[in-house]
């Protein structure tokens, strides 16, 4: 397969796009990524490494350029990982995750008409659906979301969605919960508490901590995405979850004791605008494509934070930037 992997140097993406590489060796791979702040080339060192691995700068804003690199590379399908992500910044900055993931999609959708592609993986989040009290979402559950990020990515999805009602386009959708492993950009959960503890600044815990969320190891999560590219039904969407709902309290303990850091380390700040209770998704549909997670969170967890023990290099330049700096003012950590 001709294969190009929007966002993929972001932390998902290049998980998946070394995945890729590995179990399909005859697979041209092209990463298409703007590098925002979160896209980061190192990522990337693996693949760089394999002579059928491409890189590409470019927006998926632009319509031009992305008819270019699929022409160039003679592109089959797209797996679409591109996208604004952290539900803060899109509190502080609305515009930019509509532009990216509606407007952004739509262009991709539209390439995949003009070109006659093959296959279209939109990269979605268990957010769209909202938050529920007890049980888990299904695919089938409408979607209610609650905060900009989320509302452009359900934006997104019922573009894709609609492109395949109305153009018969070979459309597939999977929809993720909380990702989390090595290489994830430090203002996300674990990665920022993680190196917070490992630098002795404070852990700014939302609320009560009681916030759950359903946490799947990233490879875990791109072999899942990787089964519904080969096996899924067209026009199908797929839930990719670990079955591991914690709350964020949880979370933030598990990494202490990991670390061996005290518990005072733990400030207590004011709630998230908006913010969403518990998300878990019902995963029987993705199981039927014969995946299911390989890791224990317990395991994924203490390798997680290993990592970033072991690699401050990495994390240490990203944790200069505007957006933490933001963060530890409003904060104080």
């Amino acid at each position: 397969m001709r294969l190009l992997i929007t966002g993929g140097a972001g932390f998902i993406g290049s998980h998946f796009t070394d995945m890729r590489l590995k179990r399909h060796p005859r697979d041209l791979v092209v990463v298409f990524d703007k590098l925002t702040y979160a896209g980061n080339p190192a990522n990337l060192s693996q693949a760089k490494k394999n002579p059928n691995f491409k890189f590409v700068q470019g927006d998926i804003c632009d319509r031009a350029a992305v008819d270019r690199v699929v022409k160039k590379y003679r592109i089959e399908s797209v797996v679409n990982f591109a996208a604004e992500t952290h539900v803060d910044r899109s509190i502080l900055s609305p515009e930019d995750f509509a532009k990216t993931d509606v407007l952004g999609t739509q262009t991709l959708l539209e390439a995949v008409r003009k070109f006659k592609l093959r296959k279209f993986l939109q990269i979605s989040t268990d957010e769209v659906y909202g938050s529920i009290e007890r049980g888990a979402f299904k695919e089938t559950d409408p979607l209610k979301p609650s905060s900009p990020y989320s509302a452009s990515k359900a934006g997104g999805d019922l573009q894709v969605l609609a492109y395949r009602h109305t153009y018969g386009l070979p459309v597939l959708i999977a929809r993720s919960s909380n990702n989390f492993g090595p290489r994830q950009y430090p203002e996300k959960l674990i990665p920022l508490f993680a190196t917070n503890a490992l630098e002795g600044k404070s852990l700014p815990l939302y609320g009560d901590g009681l916030n759950t969320r359903d946490w799947v190891y990233v490879e875990d999560n791109c072999a899942g995405l990787d089964a519904v590219l080969e096996k899924g039904a067209l026009g199908e969407v797929y839930n990719i979850g670990g079955g591991n709902t914690r709350t964020n309290r949880e979370i933030t303990y598990g990494i202490l004791k990991i670390l061996h850091k005290p518990e005072s380390l733990i400030k207590r700040v004011s709630d998230r605008l908006g913010h969403d209770r518990r998300y878990a998704l019902a995963t029987t549909k993705a199981r039927t494509l014969g995946w299911k997670p390989q890791w224990t969170f317990a395991k994924a967890l203490q390798h997680t934070v290993a990592w970033y023990r072991d690699n401050p290099a990495w994390w240490q330049p990203l944790k200069s930037g505007e957006y933490l700096q933001y963060y530890r003012k409003q904060y104080k950590v």
